[in-house]
């Protein structure tokens, strides 16, 4: 097994059960968990297979969809396991931006496209599944927000092409980079740094 379908396969565990979180938190029924769980999963890496006008994977590879749905059924059952629901969301979604910015990037990096591309196409898988997810439980985007999210894909996706310019092993850059994109998400959360607002306070918060 490729280093690159570890990495798609773990970023979809991730993603699910992102989107289990999210729509047991909302409340949505059976039918609605296992949607949420797939748009999360596979929204931002379709999109960019439609861009790049190759086939769609899951379509032709049922190893995602049974994976999404074994994960879908893993956080169904042992979500009373799942303490500190705010934190165990943000730790899979983390995760999933990470191992989903690689995955696109890789992508890119194989059809020989320019790297500025291969890092948007690594951000776009990466966030637009969430985006999708947010939008069907009547949320606001994390990345249309202050937080610091899609930022640490593109951070992540330079760091990989700056370690393209040294000796390192391929398996090695993709592991640093993705590390990158969760740290810095990390430190962002946990340090409350965000980007510039362009709002009074005031506004801010309403």
């Amino acid at each position: 097994m490729s280093l690159y379908l570890i990495i798609d396969i773990l970023g979809t565990i991730a993603f699910a059960i992102s989107g289990v979180l999210t729509a047991m938190h909302k409340r949505l029924d059976l039918f609605g968990i296992f949607i949420i769980a797939f748009v999360t999963s596979v929204g931002g890496g379709t999109l960019r297979d439609v861009l790049l006008d190759v086939q769609i994977v899951w379509m032709h590879n049922m190893t995602y969809v049974y994976v999404i749905f074994l994960s879908a059924v893993f956080a169904i059952i042992f979500r009373n396991k799942l303490n500190y629901f705010r934190r165990t969301l943000f730790l899979f979604d983390t995760i999933g931006i990470a191992l989903f910015t690689m995955v696109g990037i890789e992508k890119g990096v194989q059809m020989d496209l320019n790297p500025i591309i291969c890092v948007s196409l690594g951000t776009m898988s990466a966030c637009f599944g969430g985006v999708i997810r947010d939008i069907l439980c009547n949320e606001i985007p994390i990345i249309f927000r202050k937080e610091i999210y899609a930022t640490a894909c593109v951070l992540g996706g330079v760091f990989y092409f700056l370690l393209e310019l040294t000796p390192m092993d391929t398996s090695w850059i993709v592991i640093t980079s993705g590390s990158v994109v969760i740290a810095v998400r990390l430190l962002a959360v946990r340090f409350k740094l965000s980007l510039p607002s362009m709002y009074p306070k005031e506004d801010s918060n309403r």
